[in-house]
């Protein structure tokens, strides 16, 4: 399970792990460099790329001295799992690729578009929702509260947020990090420019499926299907109400059986 930008292994629920188990597979969970009880990167004089965090990916595998790997990732994790299926095939049984877009994309002329408030290319794909965007550009400070409100946003307005449930991973989160403004880096990672991103899709191999939410308001509907579209034989599940995270009841058990194996 590779999670998102600044997303511990926590961040996966112990509900999805557990309706995978009950299929037959071991799990591993792990944080990305910056986050959790990794290492802590100066990346000002040690900057890195999405490839880079990918290999970190391949080093997790390493240390349990596996071959390859049913591999599913989310959001930032689903770019990584593209760049795992298209540069280390050999290392990937089947590919997941949840709530993301296509890692060579390059979002910048969307979200300037959308933060002045001018309309959509409609030969590019779609920018975030509104909310998400008032929430980034609200700038409130990084602690729980702000966690949480983003979290809400990230669960989309159909299906019912479980608020215990995120504010209890939040407050596992904050209290296993190391340090926890370094986490911030992943979203540095994400603008760096990487020649090994643009590496086409179509070089996938392996069996993949594409789970997203008609609600995700961070990659609406149209990256889930240009991945897709992209991936030679991938099939696409569109998880009605869904939004950018697993905290509504029973969502993680429902994502778990889309999961590719």
């Amino acid at each position: 399970m590779v999670m998102g930008s600044a997303a511990q292994g926590v961040s996966c629920p112990d509900a999805l792990v557990g309706r995978l188990v009950e299929r037959g597979v071991q799990v591993i969970r792990f944080d990305h460099r910056d986050t959790g009880r990794s290492s802590v990167v100066d990346f000002d004089a040690h900057p890195y790329t999405i490839g880079d965090m990918a290999r970190d990916c391949l080093a997790v595998l390493d240390g349990y001295e596996l071959d390859s790997a049913h591999v599913a990732g989310t959001s930032l994790g689903g770019m990584i799992a593209q760049w795992l299926g298209v540069h280390a095939p050999d290392r990937v049984r089947s590919l997941t690729v949840m709530s993301s877009s296509p890692m060579g994309h390059d979002p910048s002329s969307v979200w300037a578009r959308a933060r002045a408030g001018e309309p959509a290319d409609p030969d590019d794909l779609p920018p975030p929702a509104p909310a998400f965007l008032a929430h980034m550009a609200a700038g409130l400070p990084p602690d729980l509260e702000s966690d949480m409100a983003l979290f809400r946003v990230f669960n989309g307005p159909v299906r019912p947020f479980d608020e215990p449930a995120a504010r209890a991973m939040l407050e596992l989160a904050q209290s296993r990090a190391i340090d926890p403004a370094a986490a911030a880096n992943h979203g540095r990672a994400v603008w760096m420019d990487a020649p090994d991103l643009l590496a086409p899709l179509s070089s996938i191999t392996a069996p993949t499926s594409i789970v997203h939410g008609d609600q995700d308001p961070v990659y609406p509907l149209a990256h889930g299907e240009a991945l897709a579209a992209a991936i030679p034989g991938a099939v696409l599940h569109v998880v009605p109400g869904m939004g950018h995270a697993l905290t509504s009841p029973g969502l993680p058990e429902e994502v778990a059986d889309l999961i590719r194996l």
